[in-house]
């Protein structure tokens, strides 16, 4: 494996072959539970609400997929009258933020991936939410100094960050955008004044968290009838304030997001929320600003797979998993073997374990990501996968890789359990967007302000500031952005896009990107195959197997390797688009992922 960062990659077209689905995976997918609903475990991102068939479409000019059939056509039309990927990613996230407010909006933050073709260039831009400038490092922990109860943290003002998707949809429409800008608002508008149709995965989501949304007014009267009883399924859903929202930033562009009324609005909500306020400003919101990062890339097989660097922590720990297991058979070995599984779980412990020590919002703490992703370190860390058995506790530490910078890090204590949503767009000039958004918790905060939900960002910083007197990376400091999950994914081959994919999921995205790309490229799956396919996720010791399906007849396999087993529903949302070349000619093939509402579309 060798490691590159693709500012500006360069391009030579070569034949793509398409990837061919096997029946094994039609078996194995088979076996997955279709409808059917848990309640929460305490600390999942967004519950489970259900299990379609696989999802899937082919095109030849543009395609999308996204979290809600609303959403997909919004951004659809955008492709269809000749708009870019940006152009619908924006139209995109607008309905989004109304038909499933859970899960992102202009209350939240986001990072996106983006290839242009013009320019051959491939950038990330980091809409993360900021801690405000009055926020220390004891946010969350009480009078005695210690850490705060995780949802004490969350419902109020206290866990609020600068939010970042308006800026960043701006910022990439400035860049890249065709369509008029107040265009692109056109859907959300209307769908928010006519209503549309509340849908399973909402009602179940309101039905699930009646109490935290009853705390406050607005929240409460927009999401309970009466105040006491959740919205039903197919309620017919009207949204006038949002609509107000979006026509002001539809004619005024971020500025009128970020100065002036919506900003007093969301301050004032913010800061005096009852028994929890927070300390965000009109500062905040008027100095923030959408960062260009450098990509994370790395090469695997025969693609660079490229994504987002910190405060993303996912880039560069899918990088270190599969870097790790690339000189394995995975192919060979294929889905259903534990020994699979044993070297991709064990690899994904490992990289956790430099995740947490490591990474962190690089304006504030100083990260080794090159030596993180050095190909020396990375066989030295793949070596301790060539046992029979699963390694000791005592064996998955952090490593030493080589670092210029002196400073010593615990490990963290951050519980992430982002409620988020993936997007993956190829439009017809060939540029390519992933873009993965979020308000953390499901429904962020519990406030509500002119129609949209704010984030609970703040709660990704680690809640404890040190770890045996050494501090940790990601604890809270003023205008920091927390540690992230996000894995927006753009894979290269031959300097173009072949793969687009990402997916929500709290820490556990990592794993699902890692799978599907696994899935697409190493087991010759089409995208719908390869999104639909069973979980399994190893982070911290435990691996988890997704409920009803093929993963848990690998439960005894995986035990009599020395793991520990939990058997759950696994609740991804992953969109996965694949592009095949054979000389000029473009196929489109995309998948979503059939445990959400998300659909694929394109022509």
């Amino acid at each position: 494996m060798r490691t590159r960062c693709h500012s500006d990659p360069d391009r030579t077209v070569r034949t793509i072959c398409r990837l061919a689905f096997g029946g094994l995976a039609a078996a194995l997918i088979a076996l997955a539970p279709v409808h059917g609903q848990e309640k929460a475990d305490a600390f999942a991102p967004e519950i489970h609400s259900g299990h379609s068939s696989p999802k899937g479409a082919t095109a030849q000019h543009y395609m999308i997929a996204a979290a809600n059939p609303l959403a997909v056509r919004a951004g659809e039309a955008m492709l269809a009258a000749g708009g870019t990927a940006v152009d619908a990613m924006v139209a995109t996230q607008l309905v989004l933020g109304l038909v499933e407010p859970q899960s992102s909006g202009l209350g939240g933050g986001a990072f996106l991936v983006h290839f242009d073709e013009n320019t051959e260039r491939l950038t990330t831009l980091d809409g993360r939410e900021t801690a405000p400038m009055n926020a220390r490092p004891t946010l969350f922990q009480d009078e005695n100094g210690e850490p705060l109860q995780f949802f004490d943290a969350v419902v109020g003002g206290r866990s609020v960050g600068t939010p970042g998707t308006v800026a960043l949809m701006w910022e990439a429409h400035q860049r890249h955008g065709k369509l008029p800008w107040a265009d692109l608002f056109q859907p959300a508008i209307k769908l928010a004044e006519d209503g549309f149709a509340v849908s399973n995965r909402l009602a179940t989501l309101i039905a699930d968290d009646v109490e935290r949304l009853s705390r406050h007014e607005a929240t409460r009267s927009y999401f309970l009838i009466d105040g006491t009883r959740p919205l039903p399924e197919g309620h017919i859903l009207k949204n006038p304030a949002y609509a107000e929202t979006l026509r002001a930033i539809a004619s005024g562009g971020a500025k009128a997001f970020y100065h002036g009324a919506i900003a007093e609005a969301i301050v004032e909500v913010v800061r005096h929320a009852p028994g929890n306020p927070g300390v965000l400003s009109l500062e905040d919101l008027s100095t923030y600003r959408v960062k260009e990062r450098p990509p994370v890339c790395v090469d695997y097989r025969e693609f660079d797979i490229c994504g987002m660097g910190p405060p993303s922590s996912g880039a560069v720990t899918i990088g270190q998993i599969l870097g790790m297991i690339e000189p394995f058979d995975i192919a060979g070995l294929g889905p259903t073997s534990g020994e699979t599984w044993r070297i991709i779980g064990d690899a994904s412990r490992l990289a956790f374990a430099d995740r947490g020590r490591y990474l962190a919002d690089t304006d504030h703490v100083p990260a080794p990501i090159s030596g993180l992703l050095d190909p020396g370190y990375i066989a030295v860390r793949s070596s301790l996968l060539r046992g029979d058995t699963a390694l000791g506790e005592d064996e998955v530490e952090p490593g030493e890789p080589e670092w210029d910078h002196a400073m010593r890090l615990g490990d963290d204590q951050s519980l992430e359990l982002p409620s988020t949503s993936h997007m993956s767009i190829v439009d017809s000039y060939g540029n390519a967007v992933s873009l993965t958004t979020t308000i953390e918790n499901a429904f962020g905060a519990r406030l509500m302000v002119r129609g949209f939900l704010l984030n609970n960002e703040l709660t990704d910083f680690s809640f404890a500031t040190h770890n045996n007197g050494v501090p940790i990376a990601n604890r809270v400091a003023p205008g920091k952005r927390p540690r992230s999950s996000m894995s927006p994914t753009i894979a290269l081959k031959d300097g173009e896009p072949a793969i687009i994919v990402g997916s929500p999921g709290g820490s556990r995205i990592i794993g699902y990107v890692v799978n599907a790309l696994i899935n697409h490229i190493d087991w010759g799956m089409e995208p719908a195959q390869a999104v639909a396919m069973p979980h399994l996720v190893n982070r911290f010791g435990t691996f988890d197997l997704e409920a009803g399906t093929m993963a848990e007849e690998l439960a005894g396999d995986l035990a009599a390797l020395g793991f520990a087993v939990n058997i759950r529903n696994l609740n991804s949302g992953l969109h996965m688009i694949a592009i095949d070349r054979d000389g000029d000619n473009v196929g489109l093939s995309g998948g979503a992922d059939p445990r959400r509402e998300g659909i694929v579309a394109g022509q």
